[in-house]
């Protein structure tokens, strides 16, 4: 007895060192979180983003970002690194192109080249005939590693965001696991930037974000909404701003246009009427909020299996709200049937809801 008593103290002493001392990638850095708000107001809950028509999509899975081109077709960026052409009822689909890295954003500039935001590779343009070019892939002599969102002014200059000034996907795993690490960490390293073709520059427009992700221009450009997920926000900056530190809290140039919200919000699109559509990628986690000012243990959560890490629970929810910041619709999934859900792509005549893992794209009539 004496001896099994010393093993299990040994065994004691070496995992209590592990989850102590085992060293992890992040520096965590403490907050306080919000007090989280849960689905009420005019969040309350509903099923209207339930029975979806699926389009299925083959080996291809995650058409994180979906756009109607000029020329009729829907383009899908999958996680593959295809980004995929079809028909709006999803059927003649076709590989467009293969970046050879994760695009997770893109629009279409006023000569028909794809503006990509590509986590791996930076910020590209994918020509008609499918040529792609390297048009940013550093600011200065920083690299950029983790090119999220992006969106073309009428005046040809490109908006885009780089969700973390830490985490590279191609050095962490992937966009999900290096979006968890930044998300973790709370650093808050991440940053929107301004691409200018006719100069060939590109400049910080603001810094200080906790995982930048979608991005819109308002009606007039004047102004950018970026979705800072790791903070449940969602912010409207001038995009006049210069290297502007958000970090530090609203200024002239920067407002918050929705703060606690219920989930972690992702991408950001125009829609009809003047609508601004958001994606939910998943609701918040009680057990990450709580750990906010707790470094220490958002640091052992990832010494655990990743089976233990406090991931958002399957959820469907997207909303829509005008420009003066008033919630105009709200579509929610509550039984996860069609779970993270980063954005919708909304048409003349249909939704496009969508997500970061499935094997199919979801669509509702308007």
């Amino acid at each position: 007895m004496k001896k099994v008593g010393w093993i299990l103290l040994i065994v004691v002493i070496v995992l209590a060192a592990y989850l102590s001392l085992w060293p992890v990638p992040i520096r965590a850095v403490a907050w306080k979180a919000p007090t989280p708000p849960g689905y009420t107001g005019a969040h309350a809950p509903n099923d209207r983003l339930t029975g979806l028509t699926l389009i299925p999509l083959g080996a291809e899975a995650g058409p994180e970002h979906v756009v109607l081109a000029r020329d009729g077709k829907l383009y899908a960026a999958m996680a593959s690194g295809n980004i995929v052409r079809m028909n709006p009822d999803g059927s003649a689909q076709e590989v467009f192109v293969n970046t050879g890295g994760r695009v997770l954003g893109f629009d279409f500039d006023a000569a028909g080249r794809l503006i990509a935001a590509d986590a791996v590779k930076g910020l590209l343009a994918v020509s008609p005939d499918g040529t792609v070019t390297l048009l940013a892939d550093k600011v200065g002599s920083d690299p950029i590693r983790y090119a999220d969102a992006v969106v073309v002014a009428k005046n040809g200059k490109i908006y885009f965001s780089d969700a973390s000034g830490r985490f590279a996907p191609a050095q962490w795993g992937g966009t999900f696991e290096a979006a968890v690490l930044d998300i973790i960490e709370q650093a808050c390293t991440a940053r929107v930037l301004e691409y200018d073709p006719a100069a060939n520059t590109t400049r910080i427009v603001a810094r200080g974000f906790s995982f930048a992700n979608g991005v819109a221009l308002t009606a007039d450009e004047q102004a950018l909404f970026v979705a800072e997920t790791g903070k449940y926000r969602v912010w409207k900056v001038a995009v006049a701003a210069g290297d502007l530190d958000v970090s530090q809290g609203a200024t002239p140039q920067a407002s918050i246009v929705f703060d606690n919200l219920p989930g972690y919000p992702d991408n950001l699109m125009r829609g009809q009427e003047g609508r601004i559509w958001l994606g939910f990628s998943g609701p918040r986690s009680p057990d990450v909020d709580a750990m906010a000012d707790k470094p220490f243990m958002r640091e052992l959560t990832l010494r655990l299996p990743r089976a233990l890490w406090p991931l958002p629970k399957r959820y469907g929810h997207v909303m829509a709200f005008s420009e003066d910041g008033k919630v105009v619709a709200d579509l929610q999934d509550p039984s996860g049937a069609y779970p993270e859900t980063t954005g919708l792509t909304e048409t003349a005549d249909r939704l496009y809801v969508q997500n970061l893992h499935l094997h199919v794209l979801g669509w509702k009539a308007r």
